[in-house]
């Protein structure tokens, strides 16, 4: 790239930079009355009904305890095994297989349908929300008002608050029954507003996507998103295996992809010292505590979780759940 078209780049993203802090700076700026007023014609402009904007956004503040939470979010250090020990503990190991025993027809069906496994379903309705029990009690839309208003996330938050608003215009859940956490992440599936509009299905048929009371809809909705990102119904999402002696720990990296084969010659086995599968899935190492801790091959499913949260730690709990609760 010649130095002028370098340097032209690097300019106009500078004032990219300066505009969208500019803009989220503004934002504090004026009372949050008047920034409300601007939100709202902007969301009549994109079609949403004055009688949704009435219900939703008439009589609402700013939320104190969602501002604290939000800078007070833990930057503690957590390792790997405690992780996994908190969320994949052997109390929500048995709920899950209740749960998968008790819905298994309803989870066949789905199964078919969009060609995901029913423990993967059981095991992130699981994680997300311990099957229901943890949702959160934040109105959605003050919630997302204030972090819009804040100023530090802006522009993301306020069309994750634009996007609510879509959604309580199409019917699918009344404003005061709009109620997740404090970041915004809705019902049992704890969906972003935009998760939802992409993902959120009506399993049931009774009109309305309701990821918050309708279990059909909440296990629909999270197979449908797996689905739509890439999943693969003959294939599991990676297990834990045993290193060789002097393994090359460069080698543990998600853009490094061996057939497994390649992998069972470098000397990788199962933790119980067995051959791998013969199957030859592409495949990577995943070390999440480095060398000193557990190893992981992983397949195509295990980058599909990570489209559902960009974390290691994340997408290996919610495999390890789904591996228990089928019993293995």
């Amino acid at each position: 790239m010649k130095v002028a078209e370098r340097r032209r780049r690097l300019w106009l993203a500078a004032i990219a930079a300066l505009l969208v802090t500019a803009h989220a700076a503004s934002a504090a700026d004026k009372p949050f009355a008047a920034w409300l007023e601007e939100l709202r014609l902007e969301a009549a402009e994109r079609g949403i009904s004055k009688a949704t904007l009435q219900a939703a956004l008439t009589g609402i503040e700013p939320l104190p305890r969602v501002l604290e939470l939000d800078r007070r979010q833990p930057e503690f250090t957590i390792t790997f095994t405690e992780y996994l020990t908190r969320v994949v503990p052997g109390a929500r190991v048995e709920k899950g297989r209740e749960r998968l025993r008790e819905s298994r027809a309803l989870l066949d069906d789905i199964a078919k349908r969009y060609g995901v496994q029913p423990r993967f379903m059981v095991a992130l309705w699981g994680v997300e929300s311990d099957f229901g029990r943890v949702t959160g009690d934040f109105s959605i839309i003050q919630a997302l008002a204030t972090l819009a208003y804040d100023g530090r996330r802006s522009a993301f938050f306020r069309q994750e608050l634009l996007n609510a608003l879509r959604i309580l215009d199409r019917g699918d859940i009344e404003p005061r029954a709009m109620r997740g956490s404090w970041a915004g992440a809705m019902g049992q599936s704890q969906f972003m507003p935009s998760s939802f509009l992409t993902f959120a299905v009506d399993h049931d048929g009774d009109g309305r996507r309701d990821i918050w009371t309708t279990r059909a809809d909440v296990l629909a909705s999270t197979a449908n998103y797996l689905a739509k990102s890439g999943w693969r119904a003959d294939e599991t999402w990676g297990r834990p295996v045993r290193l060789p002696p002097g393994f090359d720990a460069s080698l543990a990296n998600l853009d490094i992809v061996k057939p497994i084969g390649q992998w069972q010659a470098l000397g990788i086995r199962r933790t119980d010292a067995g051959d791998l599968p013969t199957r030859q899935l592409d495949s990577s190492i995943v070390l999440p505590e480095g060398l000193s801790g557990p190893a992981y091959l992983v397949y195509n499913n295990f980058r599909v979780l990570l489209k559902w949260n960009r974390s290691n730690f994340f997408a290996i709990a919610v495999g390890t759940l789904a591996d228990r609760i089928e019993g293995d």
